[in-house]
């Protein structure tokens, strides 16, 4: 009777068998599998070292971080400008002044001031952005009426290299009959190379 009792539990723990005989390893092994595949298909993994773009494209995090963001400036309407018919107001006195004979840095502001259609699209380079500037117009002319007469001069042009070179070049490009484009890009080409400061500076009007 004991032996028949023992022989039933030993039965009953046993693990149950597979049509063969065996355990259902094989059974066990397959929806394991399919568990697998349905993962993948539902929730698939992002390429490593960076996301895909529109195009299909992976771009790596740390490059789009170093990429710099200029500010957008909208194009405008330039300033009017001082009627020719108007004298000028006086120079300001700096008493450092730059390395170029006066009649230089008097051609600079005066051209400012008749020209805003010019230099307000035209860049500079010496980091005067830091001051608001946004063109180097602002570099001569701190200030106009309504009329476009200039109300106050700005000092800074009278003591900067930059300035002054950047507003000469852009003159004798006019004067040859260049457009407001072909002189920024000029002057881009020129002084862009030579430094990473650049006022956020907007596109002239299309024409």
């Amino acid at each position: 009777m004991a032996s028949n009792q023992r022989s039933r539990a030993q039965r009953k723990a046993a693990p149950a068998s597979s049509p063969s005989g065996g355990p259902p390893w094989v059974l066990i092994g397959g929806i394991a599998a399919v568990v697998v595949v349905a993962a993948v298909v539902l929730y698939p993994t992002e390429p490593a070292g960076g996301v895909p773009g529109a195009d299909g494209a992976v771009e790596s995090a740390e490059t789009a971080a170093e990429t710099p963001s200029r500010p957008i400036i909208p194009t405008r309407a330039a300033s009017p400008a001082h009627p020719s018919n108007v004298p000028l107001p006086a120079l300001p006195l700096v008493p450092n002044m730059v390395p170029r004979a006066p009649e230089v840095i008097r051609a600079a502001y005066t051209f400012a001031a008749h020209n805003p259609d010019v230099l307000e699209y035209v860049p500079c380079f010496c980091g005067c952005e830091s001051a608001g500037h946004t063109g180097n117009a602002d570099c001569f002319v701190k200030g106009r009426n309504a009329d476009g007469t200039v109300a106050e001069w700005e000092e800074h042009g009278m003591a900067c290299l930059v300035c002054i070179d950047v507003a000469r070049d852009a003159m004798q490009l006019h004067a040859s009959g260049g457009s407001v484009q072909d002189i920024r890009s000029a002057v881009v080409g020129k002084f862009g190379s030579r430094s990473q400061l650049q006022t956020p500076t907007p596109e002239p009007p299309s024409q």
